[in-house]
């Protein structure tokens, strides 16, 4: 398990707008929450996914360089970034169009700024709206899926994970530190925490994993993507139909 903790979050591992311009065309992007500020650390946009109209949704840790991630706070959201999502998503259903989400933070930003301005109402805010979005929702958790960060944008019809990634209620650094008072038991913290796909599928938690290529998605992003994509497709064409009081009866099943 800790081993596949730092697959998913190797450096070279595909983000979210790596995804959005190998699985999407015509992506453009949509900034701001209207209230405060534009999240970098979360994008958000419209895009063709094999021909048809979606919304795209996802956190954004920055790709090879340190001022990127710096830009990009590390994929750390602050509370704008989830308000920005989730009006990026009260216009998809507006508009009648399904939503892909990709999951990749280690958390929401914990600073004092962020408190200040309400990231634990925003989250909540997200859990509750994203319920009754009468609009298909795929969730794919391709990096690091970090806490309530992740569980802010997670909230769909379907929860698709890769086989590497970790999906959690803490980070194992901080698990360690707090369960054991002992920062180096990281290494035993993944295991107990049941955070590999393979757990959380047993677990009833994801609906599917999608396999990677040999060594994990950054030794063969084109492949890695490819297999994403396939599986978005499968699952967006199940639950494209479902009448608004099937999604929201099956989202409450899946979820309680």
């Amino acid at each position: 398990p800790w081993q596949r903790t730092l697959v998913a979050r190797h450096p070279a591992r595909p983000t979210t707008l790596d995804y959005i311009a190998r699985l999407c065309t015509g992506y453009m992007p949509l900034h701001g929450d209207r209230r405060f500020a534009d999240d970098k650390a979360i994008v958000c946009g419209l895009a063709f996914f094999r021909n048809e109209p979606v919304f795209v949704v996802g956190h954004q840790k920055g790709g090879g360089d340190t001022k990127e991630k710096i830009l990009r706070n590390f994929g750390y959201a602050r509370p704008e970034g989830y308000r920005k999502a989730l009006r990026v998503m009260n216009l998809a259903s507006k508009f009648g169009r399904p939503v892909l989400v990709f999951v990749d933070t280690p958390a929401a930003y914990p600073g004092i700024e962020s408190e200040e301005r309400g990231v634990a109402e925003a989250i909540a805010v997200n859990l509750r709206d994203m319920t009754l979005l009468d609009v298909p929702v795929i969730v794919t958790v391709c990096g690091e899926g970090g806490s309530g960060g992740a569980l802010g944008l997670a909230i769909g019809d379907r929860v698709l994970m890769q086989e590497f990634p970790v999906y959690s209620v803490i980070p194992p650094e901080a698990c360690a530190a707090i369960l054991w008072r002992d920062a180096s038991k990281k290494v035993e913290a993944p295991a107990a925490l049941k955070i590999t796909a393979p757990d959380l599928l047993e677990l009833g938690v994801i609906d599917e994993i999608v396999p990677e290529p040999i060594g994990g998605a950054h030794n063969d992003p084109a492949a890695a993507v490819g297999l994403v994509g396939d599986a978005i497709a499968r699952h967006l064409a199940e639950v494209r139909d479902y009448t608004p009081e099937a999604r929201f009866d099956a989202r409450y099943e899946k979820f309680r």
